[in-house]
């Protein structure tokens, strides 16, 4: 990795973090860089509380704070505003000194200590966000809470060595810190030291995320560096993908690796799935009542890992370090061994059975594949889903060909971006990809679990959002293992679904930011009022449903709903103030009790019984029996799916010569029948055959594996992109769905562009009968009829017309 690829890549992220004024807001810097710490599993979820503070006179900063979902862990963030610039310089950008970085540590770890001992509560108001934050750290109530808090330093800089001809890429790691303390527990005085984490989130960790598709960081335990610990183990298997290990574990190390670690620890699909809040009461007598007969009553943990570092003495097998670490199984009994101790019960006298699977000499998707399926038959006698959660999902991925068939009736697209760092990658070779899909019509998988869930009566779990809501959604769509509740992903179902984004989107425009907005807490107060509308129109019983069709036609919300949503968001801001239980609004809206209290108060039954409200449920309802009636009519169209075609388009785009010579550039790197692959590729453009599913696979993972390894090599190749491909098919899917749009007649609405071009004296006029009888039987055209369209246009361009 280059220290100009982490520039460029920069230029990318800032751009994004611009305001309407083109300057850097740190709030949406903040914004643009949580769902990557969120991919690396850094943080429990991509939301966060806003409490911007500074004091520049103590040198005092936060920018705002979130508190894991077990509660045990307070993570502070930090934005270096010196590194926001547009203007900066490279040589400005590149930091070689952790002393650069320590300064701005230093104004959170100043602002924690006097929030501790109390200081900063003087002059705050207890409403404010921070007031909030500074006042549960300076009570009893946040001293027994939290152990750990983790600084993370956000900066839009580079980290370098400078030693050499020119700066490398380098990583800091820097030391943790203590706080002791001392507090009131049940009239009973405790003391304890709260573990400060200090951790740099910079360019070279962001686009580390970034080009590895969002995959979470990988964790390495080193046993006896930070435990003073090895584990003695016995080898019970040795094959040739994996090999696994028996051993039995002190509960005071896996207690210190909770702490240290959180939900870290757990595989995606079990972490999805258990709740952290309280300890299983079994476990707690146990230790309890019990501690030396743990290891008999309980069943014991499954890890697995990619790699080991192991001692041998005195005949004996030591693990002194496992790489990539994950809980598959017993991540309940890990929490409550720890949070059993928090509670003042020892766990000395306890040890835990381990079954420890090292994958070996594996692909990326067949660890996935492995490690999915130990975590299933690992969990066979709990309830966690098999769902897929990652990007290979078939739910997610017929999504994603719908993103790339259907136009809205403006014919604008959205872009749904399955893997992290796809649209990066598609702009980084060329096209016209930004100028397409500007940030407001782009969604990522995480996003659209929230957009999705939020129609619902759970704004709660929307705000707390991460793996939950995401899993959410998925089993929402999946329905259960008979297959039944299966959500038929169609049109119809996209339609919707960004009918629920264009919702969210613009409640969030409405609502505001910065000191434009109605308040401070917007990520609890968009999902509220969404679930009050749910509440009056879908979760009502007058058989009616929420018709989004309105929203879909007009790509937006009506003036009249914008207005009444906009009222129901004052309201809310208030209500939220006025019925939770603690200051820290931001925090108690992810508890049901706040929902339960505010859907049913006097406040909401007041304004959704107003004359302006009835008038805004009527017209935005529809009968559920006309719903289903209006669905099964659109059902009948029979819909081509052009996700393979517009890959197909993308490709022929770039031109043969580019796939020659990135075959060329590459023809060392890869083996004889991913030559083989790359020549079928560059065939199938110069004969103008459709590349079939296979070889477009090929084609995406050896442009990710690129873009993750050696970036650069693609401004070595400067050949001219053919955009006529691109504006060929764009006809022909505007056509389509136009039509579609209006319920009209594809042959003809095909026919009549015959008619355009035979008058225009385009040679290939044929081809669009052609065309809309495949599309009239649901059938993609070929990539040769594509080619023909293409010149039809040409023949335009050669008229002056």
């Amino acid at each position: 990795m280059e220290v100009t690829e982490l520039l460029k890549y920069r230029e990318n992220l800032i751009d994004s973090s611009l305001d309407s004024n083109r300057f850097t807001d740190q709030n949406t810097f903040l914004g643009q860089v949580l769902p990557l710490m969120y991919d690396a599993k850094l943080i429990d979820s991509e939301d966060y509380n806003e409490c911007y503070y500074i004091y520049t006179q103590d040198n005092l900063k936060i920018n705002g704070y979130s508190v894991n979902e077990s509660g045990e862990r307070l993570q502070l963030f930090i934005v270096n505003e010196d590194k926001l610039s547009l203007a900066a310089k490279p040589e400005e950008l590149m930091i070689s000194t952790k002393a650069t970085y320590e300064h701005q540590f230093k104004r959170v770890t100043k602002f924690v200590n006097k929030a501790i001992k109390g200081y900063l509560n003087e002059g705050l108001q207890l409403s404010s966000p921070v007031g909030a934050l500074t006042s549960k750290l300076a009570s009893s109530e946040g001293a027994d809470q939290f152990d750990v808090i983790e600084i993370f330093l956000l900066s839009a800089s580079a980290t370098v060595e400078t030693r050499g001809s020119k700066p490398q890429p380098k990583k800091f790691d820097f030391e943790d810190e203590e706080i002791s303390i001392s507090y009131n527990r049940n009239r009973d005085r405790h003391s304890k030291s709260i573990l400060v984490i200090k951790r740099l989130i910079d360019l070279n960790f962001l686009y580390s995320v970034e080009i590895s598709r969002g995959a979470r960081e990988v964790l390495i335990i080193d046993f006896q560096k930070d435990f003073s610990y090895q584990i003695e183990a016995i080898k019970a298997a040795d094959e040739e993908n994996f090999e696994s290990y028996l051993c039995v574990l002190p509960a005071t190390i896996l207690a210190e690796l909770y702490k240290r670690y959180s939900t870290r620890l757990l595989e995606k699909n079990v972490r999805s799935f258990l709740q952290f809040k309280g300890v299983n009461a079994g476990i707690r007598e146990t230790i309890r009542l019990n501690p030396e007969k743990f290891i008999a009553f309980n069943n014991g943990i499954t890890i697995t890992s990619t790699g080991k570092q192991t001692k041998e003495e005195n005949g004996k097998t030591f693990i002194t370090s496992l790489t990539d670490f994950q809980i598959v199984n017993g991540g309940q009994t890990t929490a409550s061994i720890f949070f059993t101790r928090k509670d003042g019960f020892s766990v000395d006298n306890v040890k835990v059975m381990a079954k420890i699977n090292i994958a070996k000499n594996m692909s990326e998707h067949g660890l996935d594949d492995l490690i999915s399926k130990i975590s299933r038959f690992s969990n066979s006698q709990t309830k966690v889903s098999t769902v897929d959660l990652g990007s290979r999902n078939p739910q997610l991925t017929k999504i994603k060909s719908l993103s790339d068939s259907v136009m809205m009736p403006s014919g604008k697209k959205w872009f749904f971006e399955k893997s992290k760092g796809e649209f990066n990658t598609l702009v980084r070779m060329g096209g016209k990809a930004e100028k397409d899909f500007p940030k407001e019509v782009r969604f990522s998988k995480e996003q659209l679990g929230k957009y999705y869930t939020a129609w619902g009566d759970q704004p709660y779990m929307v705000k707390k959002g991460g793996d939950k809501v995401f899993k959410h959604f998925i089993d929402a769509i999946s329905g259960d293992e008979n297959g039944k509740g299966i959500v038929a992903i169609d049109r119809n179902f996209y339609e919707m679904l960004i009918s629920r984004v264009i919702l969210f989107r613009k409640m969030e425009d409405i609502y505001g930011a910065g000191k434009i907005a109605i308040g401070q807490i917007r990520s609890a107060v968009v999902p509220y009022c969404i679930s009050i509308l749910y509440d009056w129109i879908d979760g009502s019983k007058n058989g009616k449903v929420f018709d989004f069709g309105k929203l879909w036609l007009k790509e937006s919300l009506g003036d009249d709903l914008a207005t009444f949503m906009k009222e129901m968001m004052k309201l809310m801001n208030d209500l939220i103030k006025k019925y939770a239980a603690s200051d820290d609004y931001a925090e108690y809206s992810k508890r049901k009790e706040l929902w339960d209290n505010i859907s049913s108060s006097m406040e909401i039954e007041t304004l959704m019984s107003e004359s302006n409200a009835k008038k805004i449920l009527e017209k935005y309802s529809i009968g559920k029996d006309e719903m289903k009636v209006k669905l099964a009519k659109k059902s009948k169209q029979k819909f081509a799916d052009l996700g393979d075609l517009q890959h197909n388009v993308m490709i022929f785009t770039k031109t043969a010569d580019y796939y020659k010579k990135l075959g060329l550039v590459i023809s060392e790197d890869i083996s004889s029948s991913q030559r083989s692959k790359m020549d079928h590729i560059i065939n199938c453009i110069v004969n103008h055959n459709d590349i079939n599913p296979e070889h477009l696979d090929f084609e995406r993972e050896i442009v990710h594996h690129l873009q993750s390894s050696n970036p650069e090599l693609f401004d070595t190749i400067q050949v001219p992109t053919d955009l006529r491909w691109q504006d060929a098919f764009d006809l022909v899917s505007r056509i389509y769905n136009r039509t579609l749009e209006e319920s009209g007649n594809i042959l003809s609405a095909f026919q009549r562009q015959r008619e355009i071009a035979k008058i225009k004296g385009a040679k290939f006029y044929s081809v669009y009968d052609e065309i809309g009888k495949l599309l009239c039987e649901g059938k993609c055209p070929t990539i040769r009829q594509i080619y023909s369209v293409k010149t039809t246009l040409s023949t335009n361009l050669q008229m002056g017309l």
